[in-house]
């Protein structure tokens, strides 16, 4: 795909990206994606989705509480807990508004711990890495289930491979995850600002109709995936059939909001 070259005018030192199929087919890739990048906070997907198969193996409920009081697993996974950005405190009651909350993806991991007895990063391993053969994948440093992934994009193509066409999960859990969690809330949508809606799935941004967006303008509404501050993101657009990762080891800023929705939309315009 010529429009993935389009990564070479970037202003980072190195950047890969990729397009893929529900199937797996990789219809296009540019750059080194086997190199190893910084997450940030496109480790939220890769956490949700290990909380999503242990919910599936019973040693969690989605609405049993977790987090500050009133607060529950999901509420953790679609930032209504009402847990601060970096901070285990609570400013509003949950479900009332969209708080993004490294916090909460934090509670969560804690609380995987305590119900299956396993390290969050251990778990991740063995729910959702192993399986999908993402070797290069895992969490570091700190160890945060909200912030401290590393891995390729030769890895996380699987990923997208899987959510698009689920054999980790349920297909109807996957579309529970990628569904509105309490519809009409706003909130801020870091680096983009006040949102209104703020709409969230189960640990994946839904686009909708939000603007400005990191996606691109023809990206479909159904669109939902997550970036990172590190210079990184990962969308799904089930409109368009495809799946798309791109990394890049230059810390996001206004580089990235002029850069990344004009790539997204020359790689929709060639699929």
């Amino acid at each position: 795909m010529q429009s993935l070259a389009l990564i070479e005018n970037w202003p980072v030192p190195t950047a890969a990206a990729a397009v893929v199929r529900a199937d797996g087919t990789v219809v296009g890739a540019h750059g080194p994606t086997g190199h190893r990048f910084a997450l940030a906070s496109v480790t939220k997907p890769l956490a949700a989705y290990a909380v999503l198969v242990a919910y599936e193996e019973g040693a969690i409920e989605l609405d049993e509480p977790a987090g500050p009081e009133g607060s529950t697993v999901r509420h953790l996974l679609a930032h209504t807990s009402g847990l601060a950005f970096d901070e285990h405190r609570v400013t509003a009651p949950a479900g009332t508004r969209r708080l993004y909350s490294n916090s909460g993806f934090e509670v969560l991991g804690d609380h995987i711990a305590k119900a299956t007895d396993i390290s969050f990063g251990e778990y991740l391993r063995q729910a959702v890495l192993e399986p999908l053969g993402m070797a290069s994948t895992g969490l570091v440093g700190g160890a945060s289930p909200a912030k401290d992934g590393v891995s390729t994009v030769d890895d996380l193509v699987k990923f997208a491979a899987e959510v698009q066409a689920p054999r980790l999960l349920d297909a109807r859990t996957v579309a529970e995850a990628m569904s509105v969690v309490h519809p009409g809330l706003k909130g801020v949508l870091p680096g983009y600002g006040h949102q209104s809606p703020n709409d969230w799935g189960l640990g994946f941004e839904i686009r909708d109709s939000k603007s400005p967006h990191w996606t691109g303008s023809s990206s479909s509404p159904r669109t939902f995936g997550h970036f990172g501050q590190a210079g990184t993101f990962l969308w799904v657009d089930p409109d368009a059939g495809a799946a798309c990762v791109a990394l890049a080891d230059r810390a996001f800023g206004p580089w990235a909001v002029e850069a990344w929705p004009p790539f997204t939309d020359a790689v929709l315009s060639e699929l």
